[in-house]
């Protein structure tokens, strides 16, 4: 398990992280979401001891991290870093045995890798013969193959296509399943809550949500409303508490300004009997990730 404790880093007169807490636990993947500058590359660096934190604690395990301890760390950064000269099988190999796995175990489970993430190229091709999506799925198999216990992803759906997402995704939870803690960051919403099990956001440094992705939207109220009946798109802008309508399949999808706006519109739009839709939810990550970027307070 991985506990960061109130973690402080600041270069110069600049707050890159202020108070920062969470935990990932054993078979958990934690998305790190934020706009640029928030604070996620600058938390990843600390927790590999890149940067050293000016206040806080990093704890692995009910342990502070030691150098045996990073042997069991998986590292992709947002920066791909290959040597273009290198054989495929000699970049893997490389980057594995610096984690300390013998030359003959990973050239025996090479294959079974690149086979997984359907990598277009052979183990004796050079990198820089391959394909841009290819040489990220050929990091990221290097990041991967040792079976790391903590693995940490900046950005890394970053640039895939959607088939190659697929797979760098079927990566991720097949590592959850083995039991691994997994904390990646991304800009895509989507992505992020399907395959989130737990959600911190950065702005400004601070954290400003934290929990579970539904009781984080939950939290937000159930202010969407899908609504398909007799009541006309006048009918409904005039009623108080929608404050957006946008057309939605046969029917309206509202905008609520409180929750409880849904019950009115429920019995005007039931008075004569059935209508098609009726359902009333929270705001997605996507709305919820830009009503907290722009917000003032946290």
């Amino acid at each position: 398990m991985l506990e960061v404790k109130d973690l402080t880093k600041t270069f110069g007169k600049m707050t890159a992280v202020s108070h920062e807490s969470f935990t990932i636990r054993p078979g958990e993947i934690m998305g790190v979401i934020g706009q640029n500058g928030a604070g996620k590359t600058t938390t990843f660096r600390m927790l590999l001891n890149f940067l050293t934190p000016d206040s806080g604690a990093i704890i692995w395990n009910g342990q502070p991290l030691t150098a045996d301890a990073y042997d069991q760390i998986g590292y992709l950064p947002e920066e791909r870093g290959l040597y273009p000269k290198m054989r495929v099988e000699d970049q893997i190999v490389y980057f594995a045995r610096l984690r300390g796995m013998k030359t003959a175990d990973i050239k025996a489970r090479i294959p079974e890798w690149l086979e997984h993430f359907q990598v277009k190229g052979k183990r004796t091709d050079k990198i820089k013969d391959l394909s841009k999506g290819n040489q990220q799925k050929v990091q990221l198999i290097a990041t991967l193959i040792h079976m790391p216990k903590l693995v940490i992803l900046d950005e890394p759906f970053s640039g895939l296509d959607p088939v190659n997402a697929s797979l760098l995704q079927d990566g991720i939870e097949m590592l959850r399943d083995n039991g691994a803690a997994i904390i990646y960051s991304s800009h895509d919403m989507g992505n992020v809550e399907a395959i989130s099990d737990h959600l911190v956001m950065l702005r400004n440094g601070e954290v400003v949500l934290n929990g579970t992705v539904d009781a984080i939207r939950q939290s937000f109220g159930r202010t969407k409303l899908f609504l398909e009946s007799p009541l006309t798109r006048e009918q409904l802008a005039a009623t108080p508490g929608v404050t957006r309508i946008v057309p939605h399949g046969a029917g309206f999808e509202l905008t609520l300004s409180d929750p409880a706006v849904g019950q009115e519109l429920f019995a005007r739009a039931t008075a004569d009997g059935y209508i098609p839709e009726f359902r009333q939810a929270p705001p997605t990550l996507d709305e919820i990730f830009r009503m907290k970027a722009g917000a003032k307070d946290a």
